[in-house]
């Protein structure tokens, strides 16, 4: 499947009830590259689709974008800005001594992860970590020698949330730089062909301001030009949805909790409306609902060519620089699309 160019139709798919489209997409790939695309706890978002493809035979690896001080972490270094966290390592700092900014310390999403396919499992599975301080170049980098050095074949950029969906011209943006320096970053590995962007956590960016009216539009445009592969749930019935209920309730007792994970674990649960758990969330109303629990598939690079400011963010350094990237875009904008509630 060769990558498209911009304006073309994205590759479409004879998808079909008992094979959604990203399986199919993902048919015959023997290396696929999991990453979180806005950092954070976003990789955990791919857990159960990396659990459905092991299933499958296929080789998968783990990479995210890290909150975590990196200076603080000793590991593998693949390139300045990534190194390989792995719990098996018995090297790896403490991650009782890391920090993750102003998340306070024993902030280490990564290492959790890996440790806990190792404790309950007994998998080595490293997490390629990323600073999160690498523009867009610095990230295509990483993620380069990634695909070289473990020959993968297909990425797959996992956001936790739905807000990685935003084109630039939406009047709130949610966290906007971290998902598009991931976008930009895989968007631009001319020597992988197949990279997609799945969603998990319908309606947690309400949180963020994030319009989720808009996000339906924009799935509306991308199913137009043939870059939206459907949408599936994730339950508590199945293997893939039970890897991740117990991933979450193994990372709380250790670690800082995540709202997403904690919001999207509670849908999968059943659980319904403003379910308060977190006291990062008191104050405010959620609505936790079963549209959290579904992934939503899309083709990367379809998404990609509808950012107009793609062009400049590819040439960014830095996370800085794709701040700034944004913020101009945004700046030529006579206005933006208002943002409406979903009148159901």
């Amino acid at each position: 499947m060769a990558d498209q160019g911009a304006g073309s139709v994205a590759t479409r798919y004879n998808a079909t009830l008992t094979q959604p489209a990203i399986f199919q997409a993902l048919e015959g790939k023997k290396n696929v590259l999991i990453a979180g695309c806005g950092g954070g706890y976003d990789v955990y978002a791919g857990i159960p689709l990396l659990l459905a493809l092991r299933n499958l035979g296929v080789n998968v690896h783990l990479a995210n974008l890290s909150f975590t001080n990196l200076e603080d972490v000793k590991g593998t270094r693949m390139t300045d800005k990534c190194v390989r966290v792995a719990a098996s390592d018995e090297n790896i700092t403490d991650p009782a001594k890391t920090s993750g900014g102003g998340r306070g310390f024993n902030y280490f999403p990564e290492y959790y992860l890996s440790k806990f396919f190792l404790d309950n499992h007994g998998w080595d599975v490293p997490v390629y970590t990323v600073d999160r301080s690498a523009g867009v170049v610095q990230l295509s980098e990483a993620y380069t020698v990634l695909q070289q050095q473990l020959d993968v074949d297909a990425v797959v950029s996992v956001d936790g949330g739905t807000d990685s969906l935003m084109f630039g011209d939406e009047q709130k943006l949610g966290t906007p730089t971290e998902d598009s320096t991931s976008i930009a970053a895989i968007h631009s590995m001319t020597a992988v062909e197949t990279k997609l962007l799945v969603c998990l956590g319908f309606g947690v960016d309400h949180f963020h301001g994030v319009s989720h009216h808009l996000f339906l539009e924009n799935t509306a445009t991308l199913t137009q030009d043939g870059g939206y592969l459907g949408a599936f749930s994730v339950t508590r019935e199945m293997e893939e949805g039970q890897m991740l209920l117990s991933l979450y309730d193994y990372v709380a007792k250790v670690s800082l909790d995540s709202i997403v994970c904690s919001s999207v674990c509670n849908a999968i649960r059943g659980k319904f409306g403003n379910v308060q758990e977190s006291p990062r969330t008191f104050g405010s109303e959620l609505y936790i609902n079963p549209l959290m629990s579904l992934y939503w598939c899309y083709n990367l690079s379809a998404v990609a060519r509808r950012m107009p400011h793609m062009p400049a963010l590819l040439k960014t350094q830095s996370r800085a620089e794709v701040g700034a990237a944004i913020s101009r875009h945004r700046e030529s904008l006579d206005a933006y699309r208002e943002s409406k509630p979903i009148p159901l």
